[in-house]
């Protein structure tokens, strides 16, 4: 069984591959012309955003069973083309747990105490302390929408800041945020109307995309402040743009974007009130090494065991 891991994958992944006697092809990232040339000889697929497995890709693996995504999001393999090809799609959502959720409340700090703005003023030789006067996370409200691995985490460092959260998932139990001190709301129209701080962490569905508009923005709070961590087509970024210009949207946090990377002209890059980063949840040493060895065993499973889990469908 041969493996064909054409973006750049932790070495622990790659070792657990080869002592389960599977052969890979792993040359760091590869061009999609290099990509359509292997992929058919590959068994599986390990992925992480930037290769794309399109309808093209996918008809030209021929031996192709399972694509396993290292992250959470596969808004990068063509599920259905992938079901038409009988090839399972699995995705690793336990390894960029406790990273992302760490970015998201150092996104929301940063965001509160204008750490960025008050860095690139010191660095001009400026000494203004004035102009960067904060707000304090303590006794405000969070609205985390999703509340799966990541918004849960997101929720337990949000209390231990005496934050009040606030949750909409439709598919967890509302028990889950009661044990944890979380007001689970029945509708994310209840997350507009009481949070200060708002924090993605759904996937894109056509029913998330574009949550975050020009109409739900009208019913938010004056003044509250938006974090995205999880994909960038969870908000209009055109309709955030002009809401922080017009001031009811107080700032954002921003780590990803419809397009990446964003074009120069990107509404939000460059708006003063806007924290970015260049699409960071996952990077850390430990989320690499974890999602890298979560993917290649669930890899091993599949071709060695026809064992699946965490399948994804369209």
């Amino acid at each position: 069984m041969h493996v064909l891991v054409p973006d750049n994958l932790s070495e622990a992944g790659l070792v657990m591959l080869a002592e389960a006697g599977l052969t890979y092809h792993a040359p760091g990232k590869m061009s999609r012309a290099d990509v359509l040339a292997v992929i058919g000889e590959a068994d599986g697929m390990i992925v992480r955003s930037g290769t794309k497995a399109d309808a093209e890709l996918l008809s030209k693996a021929t031996r192709l069973k399972t694509i396993v995504r290292a992250g959470v999001g596969v808004d990068n393999i063509d599920l259905a083309a992938a079901e038409q090809h009988n090839i399972v799609v699995m995705n690793t959502p336990q390894g960029n747990t406790i990273a992302t959720a760490e970015l998201t409340l150092a996104l929301m700090l940063a965001l509160a105490r204008h750490i960025p703005q008050a860095q690139a003023s010191l660095h001009s030789g400026q000494w203004d302390r004035k102009s960067f006067t904060g707000t304090e996370l303590r006794n405000k409200t969070l609205g985390v929408i999703g509340f799966g691995r990541v918004g849960q985490a997101v929720a337990k460092r949000a209390v231990a800041f005496d934050m009040k959260v606030v949750a909409y998932d439709p598919f967890i139990n509302p028990f889950v945020g009661q044990s944890m001190g979380v007001e689970m709301v029945n509708a994310v129209t209840g997350i507009w109307s009481q949070a200060d701080y708002i924090t993605l962490h759904a996937v894109v569905t056509p029913e998330t995309k574009h949550l975050i508009n020009a109409e739900s923005i009208a019913k938010m709070k004056s003044g509250v402040r938006i974090i995205n961590a999880a994909r960038g087509a969870l908000i209009d970024e055109a309709a955030l743009a002009a809401a922080i210009q017009s001031g009811k949207v107080a700032g954002a946090a921003v780590d990803v974007y419809s397009e990446e990377p964003p074009p120069a002209d990107h509404p939000l890059i460059g708006l003063s009130g806007v924290v970015h980063t260049p699409h960071l949840g996952a990077s850390t040493d430990e989320a690499q090494e974890d999602v890298a060895t979560e993917a290649a065993q669930k890899i091993i499973d599949a071709l060695l065991h026809q064992r699946y889990n965490d399948v994804v469908k369209k």
